[in-house]
């Protein structure tokens, strides 16, 4: 008997499920570390999953 598969997350369209990413500022602080800040995807909010899609009328 064959096991359902559960559905796989939809990636989301926008980041293609890279939601986050490391961008350097250019130079280093005063200990030599690298400054970078950390960007998120603004269409996921940083998960790399799509939202699942509302049916139209429909309240939730």
């Amino acid at each position: 008997m064959a096991h359902p598969t559960p559905p796989r997350a939809r990636i989301c369209p926008a980041c293609d499920g890279f939601a986050s990413a490391a961008v350097t500022l250019g130079g280093r602080d005063h200990r030599g570390h690298l400054r970078t800040i950390t960007a998120n995807c603004p269409a996921c909010q940083g998960t790399g999953t799509a939202c699942p899609a509302r049916r139209q009328g429909v309240n939730v």
